[in-house]
Order: C-alpha cells, then structure tokens, then sequence
C-alpha cells in the first residue's frame, strides 16, 4: 500500500466515487470524508473499521455494488492510505495537519466551505461515545459544530465577515485539541 498524501487526482476520483455511490445518507464528498476520518481517528476508542466504513456509506443496505473488483480495490487503496496520512499527520506532524477543505467561487472570488469537513467530524464523533469529553474541551467540540448544524448556521449569519474568518481558523486547532485529549487517554488506558 502506497503511504503519504494523495495526489490531486486521487482525491477527485474518491470524490467522484463517493458522489457516484452516495445516497441520502452517506458522505458525499472528499471533505466530509476527512472530516469524518478525523474524528474516528480523534475519538476515545479504536474503532472496527467495519463500524465507520458501515457508516460513511450510511448503513449496511447502501454499502455499493461496485462495477468491478478493481474499482472497489482502488477505491479501498486510496481510502486507507487517506486515512492513514491523516493519522500520521494528527499523531506525529501536527503542525502538517491541514483538513480537507472545500473551495468555491462565486464573482471570481474563491471562498473556503468548511461545512461539509464539520459535517463529517460530527458524524464521525456520533461514531463513538465522546459523553466524558472534559467541559473544557467542549468549546473545542463547538467550534467545529459551529459550521455543521442550524444553530450555527443562525449564529454565522449574525457574523462580520472578520468573525466568520476567526470562526473557520479555530477548526483545525480544535480538532487537533480533541485528538490530543483523547490520545493521551488511550494511550495511559494501553
């Protein structure tokens, strides 16, 4: 299995598959991917991979039926090595840490979209039980539900241009704050 980052290639065909595959219920892109990959590899527990995989195509009646065995083999390849990138950035460069996030355009303008990353680290927090998350890391947890639910939505939309700035620039240390906690908890349970 090949390690490091994926190519921009790669991550456009995890995209596409996703987006081919998707449903309802599923992730649906690349960034809500790592969003949720984040969380499970931030969480208090090791999870089964059966458990997230299971999860991200939103349950076990809309796990794909791939056109080939090459296709599912390709899609699992880059899958893991994704994941596997995001681990060994959170666990030993996390000053490399850097989420997936969205771009769009709108006037000529590009625009940072973070909701779908948040999206997905909440899925992936639903994965586990984060109920012993310490109050005072809830702010953490909240600043990335910020972006991903209504309320935060309403709170947003009362932003400053500046605030919403300030709002997308604590995600990445919240997540890495949330990894660090519950890293240092597996590790002392171990």
């Amino acid at each position: 299995m090949n390690t490091g980052p994926l190519n921009e290639e790669q991550l456009e065909w995890l995209d596409e598959v996703l987006l081919e595959y998707g449903n309802d219920e599923s992730v649906l892109d690349i960034s809500e991917l790592d969003g949720m990959l984040t969380a499970v590899l931030s969480g208090p527990n090791k999870l089964e991979n059966s458990v997230w995989l299971t999860a991200m195509w939103g349950g076990q009646q809309h796990i794909p039926r791939w056109a080939d065995e090459a296709e599912e083999a390709r899609f699992n390849d880059l899958l893991f090595q994704h994941k596997n990138d995001i681990a060994e950035r959170l666990a030993t460069a996390p000053d490399q840490f850097d989420p997936l996030f969205g771009y769009s355009t709108v006037d000529d303008e590009d625009y940072i979209v973070v909701e779908e990353w948040c999206f997905g680290y909440l899925r992936g927090v639903g994965l586990d039980d984060w109920s012993t998350l310490p109050e005072t890391l809830l702010p953490a947890l909240d600043a990335i539900a910020l972006h991903a639910s209504e309320e935060g939505t309403a709170i947003i939309d009362k932003m400053t241009p500046e605030e919403y700035e300030r709002s997308q620039a604590a995600i990445s240390p919240a997540a890495l704050q949330l990894y660090g906690y519950w890293s240092a908890l597996r590790k002392s349970d171990a």
